[in-house]
C-alpha cells in the first residue's frame, strides 16, 4: 500500500526527470560504443598484419627451398660434366658403362628436379601475387581505421557536448524535487539508472508490468509521489492521462 506520507510532485517533472535519465542513458551508450569500435578496428589491423606476416614467411620458406633445389641441380650438372669427361678417357669398356649408367641416372634425378624446380617457382608466383593483395587488404584497414578514429573522436566530441547540455538540463530540473524525497532519489537513480522512473501504463507499472490497485492510481492522479509496490519506480502518469 502507499504510504500515509503525502509528498506532492508534478507528474510533468517526472515526465521530464526521466526523458533527462534515457537521453543521458542514451548518449553514454553511444560515447562508450566509440572505444568499441576503434578496438574492434584495431583487431581487423592486427589480423590483417597477421596474415601479411604469414604469407611473407610462407613465401620465404618457399624461396629457401627454390633456391636450394637450383643449388642442387647446378651441382648435379657440374657432376654429369665431370663424369663426362671421365667416360671420354675411361680406361676400360667396365669403366665406360659403370660411368655412362650413372650419367643416366644422374640426368634422369635432374630432369624430376628441374620439373619441381618449375612447380615451385610457379608457387612462388602466387604467393608473390597474393602477396600484393594482402598488401592491399592491411593499407585498406589500416586507411579504414584512421577514418574510423577521426569519425569516432569527433562523433565522441559531440555527444559529449551533448551529454553536458543534458545534465545541466538534468541539475536544474533535480532543483525542483521536494527535499524530503530528494536522498531516496539519488539513491535510486544511482542503483538504477533510467529505470528509477516509470510511466502507469493501463495501470500498471510502465517499468516492471506490476498491477496497481485503484489507491495507487488515485493517488497518483492527485500528484502523490507513489513508487512501484514491486520495482521501486517512481510512478508517473502519462502525459496523455486526463486527470
Amino acid at each position: 500500500m502507499p504510504s500515509d506520507t503525502k509528498i506532492e510532485i508534478s507528474a510533468s517533472l517526472l515526465r521530464k526527470l526521466h526523458r533527462i535519465h534515457r537521453q543521458r542513458a542514451d548518449l553514454a551508450a553511444q560515447i562508450a560504443r566509440g572505444p568499441r569500435q576503434i578496438t574492434a578496428g584495431e583487431s581487423l589491423v592486427a589480423k590483417a598484419e597477421e596474415n601479411l606476416q604469414s604469407l611473407k614467411d610462407t613465401l620465404k620458406k618457399a624461396n629457401l627451398v627454390s633456391d636450394e633445389k637450383q643449388l642442387q641441380l647446378k651441382s648435379r650438372e657440374a657432376q654429369i660434366d665431370q663424369l663426362q669427361t671421365k667416360l671420354n678417357t675411361a680406361a676400360s669398356n667396365r669403366e665406360f658403362n659403370l660411368l655412362k649408367d650413372q650419367i643416366a641416372a644422374d640426368k634422369q634425378a635432374n630432369s624430376v628436379l628441374s620439373d619441381e624446380i618449375l612447380e615451385a617457382m610457379d608457387h612462388i608466383d602466387g604467393l608473390e601475387t597474393k602477396l600484393k593483395d594482402v598488401t592491399a587488404e592491411l593499407e585498406n584497414q589500416q586507411s579504414d581505421q584512421k577514418t574510423r578514429i577521426t569519425e569516432v573522436e569527433a562523433k565522441t566530441s559531440e555527444l559529449q557536448g551533448e551529454l553536458a547540455r543534458v545534465n545541466a538540463e538534468l541539475e536544474q530540473s533535480e532543483e525542483q524535487i521536494p527535499g524530503a524525497v530528494m536522498v531516496e532519489y539519488r539513491r535510486v537513480i544511482k542503483a538504477k539508472g533510467e529505470e528509477a522512473l516509470a510511466p502507469v501504463e493501463d495501470e500498471s507499472c510502465g517499468g516492471c508490468y506490476q498491477v496497481l490497485t485503484t489507491q495507487y492510481i488515485d493517488r497518483l492522479r492527485m500528484s502523490v509521489l507513489i513508487r512501484c509496490p514491486n520495482c521501486n519506480a517512481f510512478l508517473y502518469m502519462p502525459e496523455s492521462t486526463r486527470v
